[in-house]
Order: C-alpha cells, then structure tokens, then sequence
C-alpha cells in the first residue's frame, strides 16, 4: 500500500522565482525506511514539512500530494496530527510539558483519548523506549538524548503511520545519536511505521535505510538502494560523496575488484580480504611532533560553576589551556558541561571558584543560531554588527565579502527563519565574523552543515588561524575533528579527562573516534582519516619486495 506519493509536485516560496521543489514525483510505499539526502538549501527539509501540513511553509504548491489515496490537504485534522508524526531538529524545539509523564501522554490528551487508554500508551512506550527509570523526572533535567528519545516516544504513542524526522541527531553525541537511530530502525522494523529521516549523518544511517533519495536543488537526482545511490554519487563526481559512509570512500579510492563495504564492520572484512594476498609491509601512520607553541589563548584553572547556587556543580575542577593560533576541539556525551565551559571562556558565565584568563577578544556562536537573529532579513541582521564602524560604501562591501565566504549570497535578502538549518548555521557564523575577534568560540558550528560546505568551512577556519585567530569548538562531529583539528580534549563529568594532539588522541579511543579507525584497528597504527587508511592501501600495494 502507498503512503505517500507526489505527482509532478513543485513547491515555490513567496517572492522566490525559482521553485525549491521541482517536478517530483515519488512513491512511498507502507513500512519502508527512507533516507532522503541533500546539500544544504536542496529541498530536503521543505519536501519533508509538505508531508506534515500543520508545519508546511507558505508558499505555491502545483501538481498532487496523496496520503493513502487522498489528497493529503483533504485528511482531516486529527488524521494529520495522529497518522503522521514528525521530530524537529532541536530536542527542545517541540518539549511543552515540565514532566516526562505528561509529555508522553499530551498528545493523546489533545486528541481527546480517554484516561485507560492514556494510560496503557503511555506505560508500554516508556517501557518499549526505556524511559521508566526517568518516567517522573523534570524535562529540563534531561540530557539532550533523553529529550529527543523522549520526542519519538510521545509521537509514537498516537501510533502514527508515517514517521518524519528532520534531521533529528544534528545535536546529539555520537553514542546518544546511534541510540537514537536504533530506535527508530526498531520501530520501522518491529512496527511496521514507514520512516522518511533527513540527516547529515549518513554513516550511521545508510545501513538502517532500505533506500535512498538524493535532492538537488529541488530535483530528485538519485532513487535507489544505498549501495547503489552511493555507487551512482561516486560516479557522477557529486559534492554529496563526501557524506557517504567511510567505508565505501575508502573502498572508491583504493583500486579493488572487490565488493563495495556499506558499515565499518563490512570494511574490516573489505580491508582484511585487500590486504590478504600479501604480508602487511606498511603498517603505521608516523606519530604528528608536539607543537613548539607555547601561548595560550584561553587558561582556566580549578573552575567550579553551577547554574543555581544550591544546585549541581555543571563545571568540577576545570584546567584546561588553549593555544593560540590552534583548532581546539572539545568532544564528550550531550550534558558532560561543554558549553558551559564555552560560556565561560565567552564571560557569560563567572565561575564560583577558578582562575580564568582570555588573552583578547571573545566571539561566541552559540549553539541555536537562531538567537543571533533580530531583524527581518540577513543583510539587516548583518549590517547592525557594523553600525558605527563603516561607512554605508564600506559596510556593503564588507557584507558582500562575508555573504560570500559563508555561500549565502543569494539569501541575503531572506528573512533568517525562512533559511534551512544549514543556512541558519553559515548566516550565524558569518554574523560571528563580522565581530573580527582575537578568539572565536564555537558551538556545535558544523550542525546543519552539508559535507560540502564542512570543507569550505575548514578552509575557513585555517585562514582564520593563518590570520591570527583562536578557535575554540564544541563539536559532536568526530569526523570533522578528527579531520581538521590541532588538538582534542574530552569532556566528561564537569572536566576534562584526556587531551592531545588530534591523531594520537581519536587513536586510542574506542567510540569517541573515527570510522576510519575503527575499520583500520589491529591492521594499521595511528590511522584515524580516511587518507590515512587510503594511502597505507594504496603503499602496501604499490611495494616493492
């Protein structure tokens, strides 16, 4: 039976010339699992609300939407509320209770569902999820993957047909995040609902979906399986190759006949089959050298700091230093006091006990970049940050130089909220620079981000530490990190508890590392990028005995 189906379905913004949706034309059929991928600004988050009318954008529609047979506009209320359940991006973005309980039973409550019923609902989700040992808790005492499981439950207790998630991992640590995904491939799998789920995260989500849909630009590019939709972006050279899952990068880099990995456990047996034939010659990546830098940036020492003054200590004997001119990133479970510290280091936050020294001017780009928003459109929002400082000649041109750093050029004129969550993130952090500071603080700054623009992004940041900059981030984006960082330290309980530089850190971690480790482990030694594992592939086959 088909859920939905689009036919010929196109979708324009009001004062927009150019439809974000174009020409689609998609069946979804009952039970399966859907991963409906794009760049930022394709159409991924704008196809989704469609399908959930009370959240879709204003704006003209052409061609049909059905939803079992129907027209979806012609369902009655209820059956859009209950049939069709839909999780945000924020884990507080669709919280309105102050108690688990009463979360879990307000839906059904707004439907109108007698007290029996609420009842069992309630208690078999809190059971099915796990949420009885935090059934009375407080909301705000939760961490943020306990509220965005707590999100799916309440939706799944009016026993939706279709599952929509937006995203839905964006701010969720790596283990919360895989707990998260798990929940949902075990409702899609043990319950039958049909799942449709946009996310970045497509290492993790690629092996739960029974197929996937790419959008460009408003088009459907790719509709296949994920092998085969992976196969296809490699092949045409599309800029979303960059998200596909570790193990197939490595694989359409190494020149192989064998059959293409999907999950790191395939990789391991992938790698062990390559490099069978002959005995491992090259076998580690050299160790990186200590930095000679010996600056700092930021220094905080034995910092204490809760948020109520006869509340819970968030911040317990913090000393952490950062260097100058350096990426530093911070790593650790959702609620560990990452950003805590970062509004520390901000001067937002003053610690009860502690020594904190900052060696120049602080910019902070906190984690909501919707806070950073107070007029009708970016260029406005922008132009406040240099009032007083430019002439008008002078604070164009500037603005225009930043639109263009950030890709966000064209949308100038767009008011923030109308902006995808991507958008958002690159208008936020082009605003942050406009404030040119000594040290930029960074909150979680590649949530949203499509693979493509992470790499501008990066390049960005190292012009920045070319130029004198600091960078400080929070960051659940291990890959990224890994990747791109000077040094790494992990948070946990209110401190830290390892720092390093980046390769020997995520080397000898077990989850709070890399793909390519964990598929490289036991063969290859400090191998934490996906270069890393490419070029020992591509040496031990290219040897010479």
């Amino acid at each position: 039976m088909t859920v939905f189906e689009f036919d010929h379905f196109c979708f324009t913004y009001p004062k927009e010339t150019e439809p974000a949706l174009w020409d689609i034309r998609l069946t979804i059929p009952e039970g399966e699992f859907i991963a409906l991928c794009g760049l930022s600004g394709s159409g991924k988050t704008t196809l989704l609300r469609q399908l959930k009318p009370a959240l879709a954008p204003h704006g003209k529609s052409e061609g049909t939407l059905q939803f079992f047979g129907k027209p979806l506009a012609e369902c009655s209320e209820r059956s859009q509320a209950a049939d069709i359940g839909f999780v945000m991006q924020s884990p507080e973005a669709q919280i309105v209770t102050d108690k688990v309980w009463h979360e879990l039973s307000f839906g059904l409550e707004s439907l109108g569902y007698d007290s029996q019923t609420i009842r069992l609902r309630t208690a078999e989700m809190a059971s099915f999820f796990g949420i009885e040992s935090w059934f009375e808790r407080d909301v705000c005492t939760l961490s943020g993957g306990q509220k965005q499981l707590l999100n799916l439950a309440s939706i799944m207790a009016m026993q939706p047909k279709a599952l929509l998630l937006d995203e839905p991992t964006s701010q969720l640590d790596p283990i919360a995040a895989a707990d998260f995904l798990a929940a949902v491939k075990k409702i899609n799998a043990e319950l039958g609902v049909t799942v449709l789920l946009t996310e970045q995260r497509l290492q993790e989500v690629f092996p739960l979906a029974d197929r996937v849909i790419v959008l460009d630009r408003g088009r459907v590019i790719t509709d296949a399986s994920p092998r085969e939709a992976g196969k296809h972006l490699l092949e045409i050279g599309h800029p979303m190759a960059a998200a596909l899952p570790v193990p197939m990068k490595i694989h359409g880099a190494v020149a192989n006949d064998l059959p293409c990995p999907l999950t790191v456990r395939e990789g391991r047996n992938w790698l062990g089959a390559f490099l069978k034939e002959s005995k491992i010659f090259y076998r580690a990546i050299p160790e990186e050298p200590e930095s000679t830098n010996t600056d700092k940036a930021v220094e905080l020492k034995g910092c204490w700091f809760s948020y109520e003054k006869a509340g819970p200590d968030v911040i317990k004997d913090l000393t952490l230093s950062i260097p100058k001119k350096k990426i530093t990133c911070i790593v650790g479970g959702n609620g560990a006091g990452k950003s805590t510290a970062l509004g520390i280091m901000a001067g937002i936050f003053k610690p009860a006990r502690g020594k904190v020294k900052v060696n120049g001017r602080t910019a902070l780009l906190p984690q909501d970049p919707q806070t950073l928003f107070l007029k009708n459109t970016v260029a406005e929002d922008w132009a406040e940050t240099l009032d007083g400082r430019l002439s008008n000649a002078e604070k164009q041109k500037k603005l225009q130089e930043t639109a263009e750093l950030v890709q966000i050029s064209p949308l100038l004129n767009r008011h923030p909220y109308d902006l995808s969550g991507g958008e958002q993130q690159r208008a936020a952090l082009g605003k942050v620079l406009l404030t040119q500071p000594d040290i930029l603080l960074l909150d979680e700054p590649t949530k949203g981000l499509d693979s493509s623009f992470k790499i501008t992004f990066a390049k960005l940041l190292r012009e920045l530490i070319g130029s004198g900059v600091t960078v400080v981030m929070v960051s659940h984006d291990i890959e990224f990190c890994a990747e791109y960082a000077d040094y790494c330290a992990l948070f946990f309980h209110g401190g830290i508890i390892s720092s390093g530089g980046a390769r020997a850190f995520f080397a000898g971690n077990s989850f709070y590392t890399t793909a390519a480790n964990r598929m490289s482990r036991g063969f290859f030694q400090n191998a934490v990028r996906n270069g890393d594992v490419i070029a020992l592939c591509n040496k031990n086959q290219n040897r010479k005995d």
